[in-house]
């Protein structure tokens, strides 16, 4: 069967009960992951536990958990956590979030990324595989941490959140898979390049770092409606200096200063109406389940292996989500 997830993305208008029941509708359908993202609001832990106790065969996964607000200890406990509910169907997503988000909302220094990742990989990955750790890092110096016998019967995979060229390597070197988001068509193959390049620096063998990245998708048959969300949703991410700065060197130079100027005047129309075109057609897929399928058949093609469908918020959520989640299944 060809692979595909769905995101989920924790939205306070979703109760849990009515997550539940789009992850088991994802399930019957074919889906055969399930992400769960975590920014503001409600953490991503609590919503897969609680998709993991109605589920039966779809993996749950961080979409991601943000390093700086977790100690590797308390990610690796976490981890163990959900995979014990989950009876081994858990993804650890991990990635490094953002600097404004991680100072002013966590209150914690935003410094050296790359090396923090490292760490707590390294850290996380010795604890799910039964040690004692003992690590002396850039970031984090632990002595005989443990899980006890908490450690996961079965391995639990790690992916790493990726956008630019410093941590596509990265993925490639220690991960165990990569999820792009926002990623153009046009960058694709170059992204995935990277992340085999970051592979074969190491000895890595290339193929064992699975391909995942999220597809922003509307399966409807209003076009205007469906665009419309899709230029806002890559108006609103515009808002982070990240995700400006990843648009920026992916090619819309244009489109992100042009945002940025709407920004600073308080202008949301403006910052939407800055989203080119062609750089809302490099970014979703709108239109027909058929017209929708044939454009992700094209990603596939340049090498994402494993699509996660990230239904875009079109009038009522719920109702957008269950839409897209069936127009696209696997099993339609």
């Amino acid at each position: 069967m060809v692979f595909l997830g769905v995101r989920l993305g924790n939205e306070s208008q979703l109760n849990p009960a009515e997550i539940q029941e789009l992850a088991v509708t994802a399930e019957n359908l074919g889906y055969q992951e399930i992400w769960m993202t975590e920014g503001a609001g409600r953490d991503s832990l609590t919503q897969l536990t609680a998709i993991a106790t109605a589920t039966n065969r779809i993996v749950a996964g961080t979409g991601i958990l943000p390093i700086f607000s977790r100690t590797p200890l308390i990610t690796a406990m976490s981890a163990a956590g959900i995979a014990a509910v989950s009876s081994g169907r858990f993804i650890l997503g991990l990635g490094v979030g953002n600097g404004p988000a991680t100072r002013d909302g966590h209150g914690v220094p935003f410094a050296k990324p790359m090396d923090r990742l490292r760490d707590t990989i390294t850290i996380v990955r010795q604890l799910l595989e039964g040690e004692k750790v003992t690590h002396r890092g850039a970031a984090f110096q632990v002595f005989d941490a443990s899980l006890g016998d908490a450690v996961p019967k079965e391995k639990v995979p790690i992916y790493i959140a990726a956008l630019g060229p410093g941590m596509l390597r990265l993925a490639g070197e220690m991960a165990d898979g990569v999820l792009l988001s926002w990623t153009p068509s046009s960058y694709l193959k170059h992204a995935i390049q990277l992340v085999r390049d970051g592979a074969e620096r190491v000895g890595r063998d290339s193929d064992e770092v699975e391909i995942s990245g999220y597809v922003r998708v509307s399966v409807t048959a209003d076009m205007e409606a469906g665009l419309a969300a899709l230029q806002s949703e890559v108006a609103r991410y515009s808002g982070s200096s990240h995700y400006r700065n990843f648009f920026r060197f992916t090619g819309f130079f244009l489109e992100m200063e042009a945002a940025e100027s709407a920004r600073r005047r308080g202008d949301d129309a403006a910052r939407v109406g800055a989203i080119s075109e062609d750089m809302r057609d490099e970014l979703g897929l709108v239109g027909s389940a058929q017209e929708c399928r044939t454009k992700l058949e094209e990603l596939r093609s340049l090498g994402l292996a494993k699509p996660i469908i990230a239904p875009l918020p079109v009038g009522d959520l719920k109702t957008a989500y269950e839409t897209t989640i069936q127009g696209m299944a696997p099993n339609a």
